[in-house]
C-alpha cells in the first residue's frame, strides 16, 4: 500500500473558521511491515507518510504522540455488551435497575472497554419485567456522559412480546425505541413463540427504521431457520449471537444452517470469552470456521464483563481476537477483523483503514506483528474522533542479568512511548 497522502487544503480566509488542530501519531508500525507518520485533523486521518516525513507540518505543542514500538491498528468496536449488569459479579443482591446506579456502572464498563481499544459499544439492556424503563434511562444518560469519549448504543430487550403477557413487552419495547433505544432486540428463544417474537420485533424495528440484534443459541435448527428467514433482506441490518449452540450439532446440520443464515445475509456475533447470560448459553463460541466457510459475517463480541454470568470477564476485544486464533484456529488478521472491522460494520458503522481519509478510530499496541499485539497487548493508545481518549502502560522489568545485553533481546524500560511530546 502506497503512502497516502493527499493534497494538502486550502488555507481558510481570516474571516472563515478555524483549521481544526491536528495530531502527528509518529513512528507507529503498520501490520504491512512498514513505519509511518499519520496525521489526524477533523476527526479524520489526513495523511500517512514514511516515519518522518510529516513531522515538520504538524507544528504546535502537545500534537504528537511517539508510537515508536507500537503497531497502529483500525480501532476495535464492542457489539455486545450488557453494560446495565456489568461489574455486578458480587453484588449481595439482584443487580439495581435504579437509573442513576445503571448510568454509574454502565459508564465504568464502557470506559473499561474504551481502555482496551473500544472506541464504540452496542449496550443490550433489558426492559420491562422488574426493571420497566430504568435500566434503559440509565444506559441512555451513560450514552451522553460518554460523549466525544467513545460511541455508546442501546439495544432494547424485552423478555416476552406473544399473547396476553407480551402486550405490555411489546408496548415498552416501542416506548424504549421513543426514548432513545438504537437497535431492537431481544431473547426469542425464551418466548412461548419464538416465531410470533421475531415477527413483533421485526415490524418495530421496520416502524422505526431500527437495526435488530437478537439472542439465540441457535440450537434448534428449524427455528433457526425460519427467524433467518424471516430476517432476510432487512435493512439496515439484522445481527444473531452468541448461537454457540450450531456447534452442538451434527455436522451435516449446522452446515445446513449455516447456508441459510449467509443467505439471510445476518451477521453472527459470537461470543469466545463466555456467555453473556441472556439466553443461558453454555460457551458463547459459534463454530467460527464452519461459518465463515460457509460465507456468514462473523463478528466478535465479549458478553458479560464481571457480572453473574462471568464474574471474572474482562471485555476485552484482543482477547476475544485471541481467543479466535488460539482456540478457534482463526489467523491472526481474521481474528483481528471481527472485533474491527466486521464489528464496526455489525454496528452499522463506517470502515477504518490507516489511510488517508478514514475515520481516525485507531488503537496502537505495543508490539511489531499483529500475533505478538494479540499475545501481550499490555500498552496501548486509543484514538477516538482523532483525539487521544486512553492510554494504559506497562512496565516490564527484570533482576540485573547481562543475558538481555549479551544477546540483543528486547528489554522494555520506563519512559516516553506512547506519550505526547
Amino acid at each position: 500500500m502506497p503512502d497516502s497522502q493527499p493534497q494538502p487544503p486550502h488555507s481558510p480566509s481570516p474571516s472563515g473558521p478555524a483549521r481544526p488542530s491536528s495530531l502527528l501519531l509518529s513512528g507507529a508500525r503498520l501490520t504491512d511491515g512498514r513505519t509511518v507518520d499519520v496525521r489526524l485533523c477533523g476527526g479524520r486521518i489526513e495523511a500517512v507518510g514514511t516515519a518522518g516525513s510529516l513531522a515538520a507540518r504538524t507544528p504546535g505543542p502537545g500534537s504528537r504522540v511517539d508510537l515508536a514500538g507500537y503497531l497502529l491498528l483500525p480501532a476495535p468496536a464492542e457489539p455486545h455488551l450488557h453494560g446495565d449488569t456489568a461489574l455486578t459479579a458480587d453484588a449481595p443482591a439482584p443487580a439495581s435497575h435504579d437509573p442513576h446506579t445503571v448510568q454509574r456502572r454502565a459508564t465504568e464498563a464502557a470506559l473499561l472497554q474504551l481502555g482496551h481499544g473500544a472506541t464504540a459499544l452496542r449496550a443490550h439492556v433489558r426492559v420491562g419485567d422488574v426493571a420497566g424503563l430504568g435500566a434503559l434511562t440509565g444506559v441512555l444518560r451513560a450514552r451522553r456522559s460518554l460523549r466525544g469519549l467513545a460511541e455508546l448504543t442501546a439495544v432494547a430487550m424485552p423478555r416476552v412480546l406473544t399473547g396476553v403477557a407480551g402486550a405490555d413487552g411489546l408496548a415498552l419495547l416501542r416506548d424504549a425505541v421513543k426514548m432513545g433505544a438504537d437497535v431492537v432486540g431481544g431473547c426469542p428463544d425464551l418466548d412461548p413463540d419464538p416465531a410470533g417474537y421475531v415477527e413483533a420485533v421485526l415490524e418495530v424495528a421496520a416502524e422505526h427504521g431500527c437495526p435488530v440484534d437478537l439472542h439465540t443459541d441457535a440450537a434448534d435448527p428449524a427455528r433457526l431457520a425460519r427467524l433467518a428467514a424471516m430476517a432476510g433482506g432487512l435493512r439496515p441490518g439484522v445481527a444473531l449471537g452468541p448461537c454457540d449452540g450450531l456447534g452442538r450439532l451434527p455436522s451435516d446440520v449446522a452446515s445446513r444452517a449455516a447456508d441459510g443464515l449467509a443467505a439471510a445475509g445476518v451477521t453472527v456475533v459470537c461470543l469466545p470469552q463466555g456467555p453473556c447470560g441472556a439466553e443461558g448459553s453454555r460457551d458463547g463460541t459459534a463454530p467460527v470456521r464452519l461459518l465463515r466457510a460457509a460465507g456468514v459475517r462473523i463478528a466478535a463480541g465479549s458478553g458479560a464483563l464481571r457480572d453473574a454470568a462471568n464474574p471474572v470477564g474482562r471485555g476485552d476485544p484482543l482477547e476475544a481476537a485471541y481467543l479466535l486464533a488460539s482456540r478457534q484456529g482463526l489467523r491472526p488478521d481474521d481474528a483481528y477483523d471481527a472485533v474491527s472491522t466486521a464489528a464496526r460494520a455489525a454496528l452499522g458503522l463506517p470502515e477504518v483503514r490507516v489511510e488517508a481519509g478514514f475515520p481516525a478510530e485507531l488503537l496502537a499496541v505495543r508490539g511489531d506483528r499483529l500475533a505478538a499485539a494479540l499475545s501481550l497487548a499490555y500498552s496501548r493508545v486509543v484514538v477516538h474522533r482523532g483525539r487521544v481518549v486512553a492510554r494504559t502502560s506497562a512496565v516490564r522489568e527484570y533482576g540485573d542479568s547481562t543475558s538481555p545485553t549479551d544477546l540483543d533481546l528486547p528489554r522494555q524500560g520506563r519512559g516516553g512511548r506512547g506519550e505526547p511530546s
